[in-house]
């Protein structure tokens, strides 16, 4: 068995290795460095940014805890040399795993011919089965001055020189979110401009009221059901001006981040040679992530089902089993996904607006990091846990966590979704104290 990968981020190379381990030969072909979006321009290198924030706030906090006369440096150039230090480690990581003696790395822009056939550069390529996994690109409002020399994506960002005084964010959502919490965490006036009338529309909306209020706090104006109507550039700042409760208002920056989501990477691929069905979303796929040509998969983003690191790889793996004829386990419906503001935001599973639409009845149970022991200790006592529970069978159906490492904590709950518990279940768990998990348990037993 033969298969073509097209694509080296998450979806590709973790796909790539899996195959390689159960002996299929694969030619990964990737155009730009090893480890995609996430790893070059994405989840890594905010998260690398994310520490230096919290170290910030630390240091700020640190006579709470009877540290005094304590003077730093901030240097921001040191911050982005450690943020390339680290995606270079992570990237020569990769390149080095991908030298298996079974994957064949072809470096340049895959475009289908036909079917069956994909030409990089003057090669052709062809196998027994082929994924698409060339996931997305920063997506950008149909407004006056969007183009504009200067206005960031989430990738420029990442490599500005200079902190700016004063940053507008169009975006509420997740991406937004976190780059508003790291620069505000940088000293940075910060203005968010969100067009529903939430931050964070997919998550549970106890959750997202609760980080807007927290953030809010924390000097980020947030301002949402505005919609950016244009952006203007007016000498060495710009002006974004937007309509909000029907009156016309504007913000001036020195920088404009534009996180207004991502779209597929379809463009360069030629997919109606191939004869893959795609839409807005992106390629359309069945549930074990087949296109409409049986021996094409497409995983990761460029599927538009969830744009998550973790979601294109485990989807991968759904991909290869079923090309492979192996039964597995994964439950794709279930599925984590983070914000790393400060403090972090995680959710799995259902909210109570989904069970209400679709008229499950449920128990809401809910703790909070001002009555756990570690949060405490911590002086991080921000935030609660929210666990959702079929009132009928007692199954687990959702977990919704704002407060410290809430990243690390909703895995727990993951795990107990997926392999369908129940309350009564996580109620029996005995959980280490004083830890931050224990929310969870405090949780279970309202």
């Amino acid at each position: 068995m033969k298969l073509l990968i097209i694509g080296a981020g998450p979806g590709g190379y973790e796909t790539a290795l899996a195959a390689a381990k159960r002996g299929v030969e694969v030619v990964l072909v990737e155009a730009g460095p090893v480890g995609g979006t996430c790893l070059n321009e994405g989840c890594i290198p905010t998260k690398s940014f994310c520490k230096n924030a919290q170290l910030l706030e630390q240091l700020r906090e640190a006579e709470a805890f009877g540290v005094s006369d304590l003077a730093y440096n901030f240097d921001f150039k040191a911050v982005t040399a450690r943020k390339n230090a680290v995606v270079e480690q992570l990237r020569g990581g990769v390149e080095s795993l991908l030298s298996h003696k079974l994957i064949t790395l072809v470096r340049g822009k895959a475009s289908f011919k036909d079917p069956h056939t994909v030409t990089v550069g003057d090669e052709e390529y062809s196998a027994d089965y082929i994924i698409i996994a060339t996931g997305s690109v920063s997506a950008s409002l149909p407004v006056p001055g969007a183009d504009l020399e200067g206005i960031l994506t989430s990738k420029e960002i990442l490599d500005i020189e200079e902190l700016p005084k004063k940053l507008c964010v169009i975006g509420g959502g997740v991406i937004g979110l976190e780059f508003a919490s790291i620069f505000n965490s940088f000293s940075c006036e910060v203005t968010v401009l969100e067009y529903c009338k939430e931050i964070l529309p997919r998550f549970d909306t106890d959750l997202a009221k609760r980080l807007k209020q927290c953030l809010g706090k924390k000097g980020i104006d947030i301002n949402t059901q505005s919609q950016v109507l244009s952006i203007s550039k007016e000498e060495e700042q710009y002006k974004v001006t937007f309509l909000r409760k029907g009156k016309e208002e504007s913000v001036v920056a020195d920088k404009v981040l534009m996180a207004v989501g991502r779209k597929a990477n379809v463009d360069s691929l030629n997919l109606s040679e191939a004869g893959v069905e795609f839409g807005p979303r992106g390629i359309v796929v069945n549930e074990v992530m087949q296109t409409s040509q049986p021996h094409i998969y497409a995983v990761g983003d460029i599927n538009g089902k969830m744009m998550l690191a973790h979601a294109a790889i485990f989807q991968g793996l759904v991909a290869l089993d079923h090309m492979m004829g192996v039964d597995n386990d994964i439950d794709l419906s279930v599925m984590p996904a983070a914000v790393f503001t400060s403090p972090e935001a995680a959710s799995v599973g259902k909210t109570e607006d989904e069970c209400k639409e679709a008229g499950i009845k449920v128990k809401c149970l809910k703790s909070f990091f001002r009555a756990n022991g570690k949060a405490v200790t911590m002086g991080e006592t921000e935030g609660f846990c929210k666990v959702i529970v079929e009132e009928e069978t007692g199954l687990l159906l959702g977990c919704h966590l704002f407060g410290p490492h809430s990243s690390d904590i909703v895995q727990e709950v993951c795990a107990l979704i997926s392999r369908k518990s129940t309350l009564k279940q996580l109620q029996d768990i005995i959980h280490t104290h004083p830890t931050l998990t224990e929310v969870i348990q405090s949780a279970a037993h309202q």
